[in-house]
């Protein structure tokens, strides 16, 4: 995977840039993006949040989607399903995406989220691949 050089939180959005998610590669039909694990993200049990995992997830097939468009293409996210291994409350979540399959109108991505090298959730997520509107 090629380095992205513009990989700060504010790249992605509002969103991510307040859980503090950002890429350190997208290239080719994969990426990978990294979050550190604060207590300001934990659920009421004491844990990660389960949806800061999914948007991970999310972002990093987004990304690694994006990463072989055409110019005048963008993608969104039809579903994503998401099994949780194990809970994490320390760390550094790292989530890889690689492409499975793209055709003309979707695009099927697979992310491994780890923390501290053991995997805690594995995402399958279907975007739809669509004609920008400002192109």
């Amino acid at each position: 995977m090629e380095k992205v050089i513009d990989s700060e939180p504010r790249d992605l959005g509002a969103f991510a840039g307040l859980i503090g998610l950002s890429f350190t590669a997208k290239a080719n039909g994969s990426s990978q993006c990294v979050l550190t694990v604060s207590e300001n993200l934990f659920n009421p049990n004491g844990v990660l949040h389960g949806g800061v995992v999914y948007s991970m997830a999310d972002t990093g097939m987004g990304g690694a989607l994006h990463s072989i468009l055409a110019a005048d293409e963008t993608c969104a996210t039809i579903e994503i399903n998401i099994v949780y291994l194990k809970a994490v409350t320390a760390g550094v979540l790292i989530c890889n995406t690689k492409l499975l399959r793209k055709g003309r109108n979707i695009g099927v991505l697979e992310s491994d989220v780890e923390n501290e090298g053991q995997l805690v959730a594995k995402a399958l997520g279907t975007f739809s691949i669509l004609k920008r509107r400002d192109a």
